[in-house]
């Protein structure tokens, strides 16, 4: 992680734990909004205003959080607003790393993005990222932040064809995130990277039961709200279609597959099928990416299945 603008040690996975030996995510630092014309959004400083060609999303293939803003930037009609960068599936000795130099700021590594934008910052450098070219900084590294002001933020260059956060779903919208988000979101982390037994039991438990709670909602539904494809199918789907995948095994989180669900292997095909959203989707970054976790996975080396109906097939070699 980045200590005072200096990169300390190699990337580990974990940089906190609970009293109970849980996993603890690190709360996002950078917390600006791009508003239709510059005004300040619900947090952080005005002076980001929507323009062509100003704004740059930097992501990774593999993290669910970055593919929410890449799906979201497909949605809205703003490939050719903001430009995108995506870092190697594979986690270096300092974090996400670019194949080439970053062609915006002629970084090698993610945490150069980041001192590029405070000279003094600590954390970890993640994904997603929208940087402001304009300026010179971060705008925002919270992938709900960056989903919501994809859907609103860029006014009359953005489609209208998807509304992610309609006014008459935000308070459902609202509360099955917050009962998504600890449970199956960050759930399979806290399972994956707990580092004592309780913690990882509950983790289980909670992936399970959301997932039960999931697969009841959408009886007889296209998406979690009926018809509308919203925010929180995009939430709910960066997950799902990770999970047979990385999930079920590196994880343990084995008790089932998305693919022993009827209804929720239905609905993660219905949204890849979205236009756009496949292109999103890389099952090898995904498999590339989490199987070089040092920690989970010592030898590196990278299963060549699962076979997911309808979305991926391995090949024989």
């Amino acid at each position: 992680m980045l200590v005072n603008g200096k990169w300390t040690a190699d990337w580990q996975p974990v940089q906190g734990v609970d009293a109970k030996g849980g996993f603890v995510r690190q709360t996002s630092s950078f917390r600006n909004w791009v508003t239709p014309d510059g005004s300040a959004g619900p947090t952080g400083e005005a002076g980001f205003a929507a323009e062509a060609g100003r704004y740059h999303l930097y992501v990774a293939l593999i993290c669910p959080w970055a593919s929410r803003t890449l799906i979201g930037r497909t949605l809205k009609g703003l490939e050719e607003v903001i430009s995108v960068s995506i870092v190697e599936p594979e986690l270096s000795a300092e974090g996400w790393r670019f194949a080439q130099p970053d062609p915006i700021n002629g970084a090698t590594y993610m945490h150069e993005i980041y001192t590029k934008a405070d000279p003094e910052v600590s954390g970890r450098a993640t994904v997603p990222v929208l940087w402001d070219k304009k300026l010179g900084t971060i705008v925002n590294n919270e992938s709900a932040d960056i989903l919501r002001m994809l859907n609103s933020g860029f006014g009359a260059l953005a489609s209208n064809q998807y509304d992610l956060y309609p006014e008459t779903f935000r308070a459902e919208i609202d509360a099955l995130n917050d009962y998504i988000y600890p449970r199956l979101n960050n759930g399979v982390y806290r399972a994956g990277f707990a580092t004592t037994q309780q913690a990882y039991d509950e983790a289980y438990a909670d992936v399970f039961e959301a997932l039960d709670t999931l697969e009841d909602k959408l009886e007889g539904k296209s998406f979690l709200f009926g018809e509308a494809l919203t925010e929180t199918d995009i939430r709910a789907f960066v997950t799902l279609v990770r999970f047979d995948a990385a999930y079920h095994g590196l994880f343990k989180t084995n008790l089932k597959r998305i693919a022993d669900y009827p209804n929720l292997q239905a609905y993660m095909l219905r949204v890849l099928d979205v236009p756009g959203v496949r292109a999103t989707v890389d099952i090898d970054h995904i498999k590339r990416g989490y199987y070089s976790i040092k920690t989970l996975n010592p030898n590196g080396i990278v299963p060549r299945g699962p076979a997911i109906p309808g979305l991926y097939e391995p090949a024989a070699k």
